[in-house]
C-alpha cells in the first residue's frame, strides 16, 4: 500500500516533453503553491484552470521516462491519458499535506468534479497515496453510467485487478458487457476469471437471447476454464448463428479450453481453427472489431 505522496515531477517531466512555455511555467508556479501553502482551494482552483492551458489531446511520452514510471507504478498505461490528465495528476501529486486533511480536499475533487475532472482522479488511482483506503472510492465511481468515468476505472487500470474483492471484480465485469465496453482492455481479465462470473455471464447471455438480442462476443472469454457440457451447449449454439462475427468468439474459447469433447466439436470448423493457429483471430481482434461495428 503507497502511504505517502510520492514525488510528482515525473508527472512534471512528461508535460514537459512537449508543452508550451507559457503553460509549463503556469502548472509550475500552481504545483509550487499548492506544496507551499497545503490549501485546498489553491489545488481546487488550478485543478479547473488546467483545462485553459492543457488539452485533451493525446502525447507521445519518451520510451525512457515511460519506462521509470512504469518501474515506480506497475502496469500504468499512460497511452490512454491525454495530457489535460497528466496536468491533473501532476497538481494533485503535489498537494502533500496530513493524511486526514488529504482525504477531506481529494474526495471534494471526485464529488464536485465534471467529467473529465472525475476522469483525470480515477485514471490516477493506481498513483495516488492510500491506495487501500481509496477502494471504496472506485467502486462507487462505477455505478456511473457515463462511459468516460466507467472506463477511466475499469479499462487500461492497474487498479481494479490490483485491489478489488472477487463480488466487485464481477460486478465490474458484468456492467462493462452491459455496457458493451471492450473486455480485452481490462487489466489482468483472465487472471481474474472465476467461476462465479462465467455463470454470471451465460445468464446474462441467456436472458439477451431470450429477448431476440445479441451476445457481446468477448463475454465468452470468461467461460474459457471452466468450460463443461453446459457451456459447450451455448458456444454450440453461437457457432451455429453463423455469423463469423459471433463464431471467432466461440472457436477461440473452444480452442483456449482444455475441455476436449468441445476441441472435438470444433474440429468440424478447420477454417476457424487454421485462423486461430494463424493468430488471425485474438481476443483483442475480436474486442476492437467488435467496438468498430458499434462507432
Amino acid at each position: 500500500m503507497r502511504e505517502s505522496i510520492e514525488n510528482p515531477s515525473l508527472f512534471y517531466q512528461l508535460l514537459a516533453e512537449s508543452g508550451e512555455e507559457k503553460a509549463l511555467d503556469w502548472i509550475q508556479n500552481q504545483a509550487e503553491k499548492i506544496e507551499k501553502t497545503n490549501d485546498p482551494n489553491t489545488l481546487f482552483l488550478a485543478y479547473s484552470q488546467a483545462s485553459r492551458y492543457f488539452k485533451k489531446v493525446d502525447f507521445s511520452p519518451s520510451e525512457e521516462l515511460v519506462g521509470i514510471l512504469q518501474s515506480k507504478y506497475p502496469n500504468l498505461e499512460l497511452s490512454y491519458w491525454n495530457r489535460l490528465q497528466v496536468a491533473r495528476t501532476y497538481l494533485v501529486m503535489s498537494f502533500k499535506v496530513e493524511k486526514e486533511q488529504w482525504f477531506k480536499a481529494v474526495n471534494q475533487l471526485f464529488e464536485t468534479g465534471d467529467l473529465y475532472e472525475q476522469q483525470a482522479l480515477f485514471a490516477a488511482l493506481p498513483v495516488l497515496p492510500y491506495q487501500e483506503e481509496l477502494i471504496p472510492r472506485a467502486i462507487d465511481g462505477l455505478r456511473t453510467n457515463i462511459s468516460l468515468v466507467f472506463d477511466a476505472i475499469a479499462l487500461n487500470n492497474p487498479f481494479p485487478s490490483q485491489y478489488f474483492p472477487e463480488a466487485n471484480w464481477n460486478q465490474m465485469v458484468l456492467k462493462a458487457i452491459f455496457m458493451q465496453r471492450p473486455l480485452y482492455r481490462i487489466q489482468n481479465l483472465e487472471k481474474r476469471r472465476n467461476l462465479a462470473l462465467a455463470n454470471i455471464a451465460r445468464d446474462f447471455a441467456h436472458e439477451r437471447w431470450a429477448a431476440g438480442r445479441d451476445v457481446m462476443p468477448e463475454l465468452w472469454r470468461l467461460v474459457v476454464p471452466f468450460l463443461n457440457e453446459s457451456f459447450q451447449q451455448d458456444l454450440k449454439k453461437v457457432l451455429a448463428t453463423e455469423d463469423t462475427f459471433q463464431m471467432k468468439a466461440a472457436a477461440l474459447a473452444i480452442h483456449k479450453s482444455d475441455f476436449e469433447p468441445a476441441k472435438k466439436f470444433l474440429e468440424k470448423y478447420p477454417e476457424l481453427i487454421q485462423s486461430i493457429q494463424n493468430n488471425e483471430i485474438s481476443w483483442e481482434s475480436i474486442g476492437s472489431e467488435f467496438q468498430r461495428t458499434r462507432v
